[in-house]
């Protein structure tokens, strides 16, 4: 009698244990992102909302059975919604950092890769950040890549213009308002081939990086977070992530993801964000 008592005991622990993504079902949603961020999140040819976090936030969904509204708002009013409780987490290529962390962020394991570099106009003679001293440089409010340039403007001389989104920003390098601008490089990258922008990136600009990864502001949605480092676990065991990163950046972009990702795991995350925001200032 005793061995069958334990044996329900046990059986109904394992089941406790297993009902994050239950839970998580529970819930529909809502998720704020940006609204032009390419190849993460923008607006196709045919007007739907597509990108990297779009597909790997619809993975991760389908793979952990949650339902979610997504909200395309801009970045600062994505971050104002999740801290107002007006959104229950964000994924907009978000770079996870020690800054971000102490001030509430709620990080999900690292979903990829990136690094911040400077941008000019195609036929522009600066090839370096000691050409930038007495010009002014453009950066997006309240990104790595604003951060990157503020660490850069004393010691070489510029000075900083803040953009709310990034295809003002490039066309303020375009437009001769701003010398160049920083941005994360594959934004950069994506957005000069697909835009046929008259821009090129500065070799040897960039700095070390950070992972992205999704966030949430509140305790209280910790099974979301859990679902979404779950079902990320499974969509890049299953070949679904390796899909996803080759429809928008390519097959060769695939390995150099995945690598980055194994540096970011739940045992190593802290270690490796404290490493690349050191390097990065």
């Amino acid at each position: 009698m005793k061995k069958k008592v334990i044996s329900l005991m046990m059986a109904g622990i394992m089941v406790l244990g297993m009902a994050v993504p239950v839970a998580a079902a529970d819930k529909k949603w809502t998720i704020a992102t940006d609204t032009v961020f390419k190849p993460f999140e923008y607006t196709d040819e045919n007007g739907d909302f597509v990108g990297i976090d779009v597909d790997i936030l619809a993975a991760v969904a389908e793979d952990q059975g949650f339902e979610y509204d997504l909200k395309s708002l801009g970045w600062d009013a994505a971050i104002a919604a999740c801290q107002s409780g007006q959104a229950d987490g964000m994924i907009a290529g978000a770079s996870i950092t020690d800054e971000r962390k102490e001030s509430g962020w709620l990080f999900s394991d690292g979903y990829y890769n990136a690094t911040q570099s400077m941008t000019v106009k195609a036929d522009s003679d600066i090839t370096g950040f000691a050409d930038l001293k007495d010009k002014t440089v453009g950066v997006k409010t309240g990104t790595q890549g604003a951060e990157y340039a503020e660490s850069l403007a004393d010691e070489n001389g510029f000075k900083i213009t803040y953009f709310e989104d990034s295809p003002t920003m490039y066309q303020a390098v375009l437009g001769g308002q701003v010398a160049a601008c920083f941005e994360d490089t594959p934004i950069m990258a994506a957005s000069i081939k697909d835009g046929d922008l008259d821009l090129k990136i500065v070799e040897g600009s960039e700095n070390e990086g950070a992972p992205y990864g999704f966030a949430i502001f509140n305790a209280d949605n910790q099974e979301l977070l859990d679902a979404f480092n779950a079902g990320l676990k499974d969509i890049k065991e299953n070949g679904k992530y390796d899909e996803i990163i080759a429809k928008y950046l390519g097959e060769e972009a695939v390995a150099g993801a995945k690598g980055s990702e194994e540096e970011t795991t739940e045992e190593t995350t802290e270690e490796a964000v404290e490493e690349t925001t050191e390097k990065a200032e």
